[in-house]
């Protein structure tokens, strides 16, 4: 047996107190009438009452608080673990990791989009068995087939480009792997729902889409992104932007073409993300054709409430208490007290729509929600449950906790009731973009709101410094990427269900001012992120090469008091693939020895300015950057052709 809140087993220190205090009250008393009355007189002017029963009352009525206490601390006892089974389908994710999913030509960018399109499908498939392989160059199973999608949607939170050690975008070798793990599952019939920018750089899909239909894999392919693209982005490169070999920037552009290929190679279905269509609902159409079949659901354990065993002997311990308190000439009055404190007590902590709209009307909005909650956890129908779960979320939301109006309102979003789902969604919305604002200073938003965004930006800079004052990690993202990663997720995702509310209704003026102000204030983020950005860029050199033992005013030529062999660097300097004895005068010398002097040194050309040159340097140096330094091993660790 156990305890769910011992707390209240504290208030057991009443009890003892309170006789205490009953006693010393009646000693007190007797005292006071014994020096007013006189001894002979006594008899005559005071009624004696019988002693006994006012102590045995008393002791009834504490004997009786005692075990209401006991049951307020919630006794149970752990009666074993029950399996839900529930009826499903297998599916599995494969999400793009290559660096083109970072690409901003939607927003926030590609893979932030590929991972809400993957929460709100999970959402709406609740008993299907979900997966997660995530590709790159070579693919990798993060979270394996099953019902938990918590733990699946924890995977998905945490995942991103770094995750896979290989660059590049091999569509072919994951629909490979996907496909194997489908077929272990013994099922013929599963579905595959392929998110990628359609970027391959790698095989070819006939095979693989053969393979796929033997199987009776189902593709469903997602394309993000739009077909005119935009550059791919590194943090790490000058100008932010992502440089091939020959150091020119990266276009990414979205190819439809290849999804399509595969997504009618095995009669499945395209879509293109972004473009309006309700994607949850077109693969639950599309994916209706698929065998279910029983899944063995997660384990609950099974509980066994004991409180009841404790209210019952309280009640007849009260009962007893004020029968031998009562003066049985006003029993009538008696009686009806008792019977309105047995009834008070029965009732206690019974949770009821009235008492929760009355606790919303008095501001107490806790109490509300907490009640608003045990209605819709106990309520038996769906309907019922979605009215009281968007009910809480109203509470919390005006108790200002954001973050739980938001997990309310998403338990009432699968109502079939328009008028539910769309306030769902609206309330859904203001509570991310309210958590989202109140991340940012701890402070929620003005109201009225205000004309322009100078508070804002002010937020903005102030926890920009902040966090730039904060220890950088020798792994993983900065806490400054993680803070404004979630707080455009969470903005993102708010614009997301204004659009959900204004589908359903059109001309719902809330819903499309907030979605009309989500946007301006998540657009002027990024603008103040861009100048953070180009204010840290600014501050890195632009020279290139001015190191120890360079002359100073050369514009980086590479002429420093190197070592021996480490003339010009920059690619291979060997003529003939020799150990360096050849400083790049042979005929099969490196195509980038043509920039270099008569002494092997890298030379501006016509025309270049140093940041023109520095850039260029970056970019046929970039196997330096990536790799062991030694120059007769660097061609040896290069990365795929196309490394994004």
């Amino acid at each position: 047996m156990s305890l769910a809140d011992p707390r209240w087993l504290f208030l057991l220190a009443l009890v003892p107190l309170l006789g205490i205090v009953a006693m010393v009250t009646a000693r007190l008393r007797s005292r006071r009438w014994q020096a007013f009355v006189a001894n002979r007189l006594r008899p005559a002017l005071l009624k004696k009452t019988e002693a006994f029963g006012h102590w045995l009352s008393l002791l009834f009525l504490l004997v009786s608080l005692a075990l209401l206490i006991g049951a307020l601390a919630k006794p149970q006892g752990d009666a074993g673990t029950r399996s839900e089974t529930v009826k499903g389908r297998n599916i599995l994710f494969a999400l793009d990791l290559s660096r083109s999913m970072r690409v901003d030509d939607v927003k926030p960018d590609r893979l932030s989009q590929g991972k809400a399109i993957i929460y709100e499908m999970m959402e709406a498939m609740p008993n299907d068995r979900m997966g997660l392989v995530g590709f790159a160059g070579t693919p990798y199973l993060f979270a394996p087939l099953t019902v938990d999608h918590g733990a699946v949607k924890e995977t998905v939170d945490q995942i991103d480009e770094t995750w896979i050690p290989t660059g590049g975008s091999n569509v072919v070798e994951a629909l490979k792997f996907s496909i194997e793990a489908l077929k272990k599952t013994g099922v013929h019939n599963n579905a595959l729902v392929f998110i990628s920018d359609g970027e391959k750089h790698d095989g070819s899909l006939d095979d693989v889409l053969d393979e796929a239909t033997k199987a009776g894999v189902y593709i469903f392919t997602v394309g993000v992104g739009t077909e005119s693209g935009a550059e791919v982005p590194d943090p790490g490169m000058p100008g932010g932007r992502f440089h091939d070999r020959q150091g020119r920037t990266v276009l990414s552009q979205m190819q439809p073409e290849v999804l399509r290929k595969i997504a009618e190679g095995t009669k499945g279905r395209f879509v293109v993300a972004g473009t309006g269509v309700d994607i949850p609902a077109l693969a639950q159409s599309a994916l209706s054709d698929i065998d279910q079949f029983e899944l063995q659901g997660r384990e609950k354990k099974v509980t066994v409430e004991f409180y009841q065993w404790l209210v019952g002997p309280a009640i007849i311990s009260l009962l007893i208490s004020i029968l031998f308190a009562t003066r049985w000439r006003p029993i009538a009055t008696r009686t009806a007290v008792a019977a309105t404190m047995a009834g008070t007590v029965s009732t206690s902590g019974a949770a009821s729509p009235q008492e929760a709209r009355l606790a919303v009307g008095n501001g107490h909005f806790e109490e509300a929600r907490n009640g608003y909650h045990d209605l819709a956890e106990g309520s038996k129908r769906k309907e019922d449950s979605y009215r009281y779960r968007l009910a809480e979320g109203e509470a919390a939301y005006k108790g200002a906790e954001f973050r739980k109006a938001a997990e309310a309102y998403s338990g009432a979003l699968m109502s079939d009731n328009a008028d539910v789902a769309r306030n769902a969604h609206l309330g859904a919305g203001a509570s991310l973009f309210h958590l989202g604002w109140q991340s940012l200073g701890n402070e929620t938003y003005p109201d009225p709101a205000p004309e322009d965004t100078e508070a804002f930006d002010a937020l903005v800079k102030a926890k920009l410094k902040e966090l730039a004052e904060k220890e950088v990690p020798e792994a993983g993202d900065t806490e400054s990427y993680t803070f404004f990663n979630s707080l455009i997720v969470n903005w993102t995702d708010a614009i997301r269900h204004y659009n959900s509310a204004l589908k359903l209704l059109p001309s719902d003026k809330d819903a499309a001012q907030n979605r009309a102000l989500t946007v301006r204030y998540l657009e002027r983020l990024e603008e103040l992120l861009k100048e953070q950005q180009q204010e840290s860029q600014q501050q890195i050199p632009q020279e290139m090469g001015q190191g120890p033992g360079q002359p100073e005013g050369e514009d980086g030529d590479g002429e420093g008091d190197g070592q021996p062999g480490d003339k010009g660097e920059g690619g291979d300097k060997k003529g003939n693939g020799s150990n360096g004895d050849e400083k790049g005068k042979g005929k099969g010398g490196d195509e980038k020895d043509k920039d270099k002097g008569k002494n092997g040194k890298d030379e501006k050309r016509p025309g270049e300015t140093p940041q023109e040159r520095a850039k260029r340097l970056l970019g046929e140096n970039e196997d330096l950057q990536k790799g062991p330094t030694a120059q007769g091993n660097r061609r040896n660790h290069l990365g795929p052709e196309k490394d994004w």
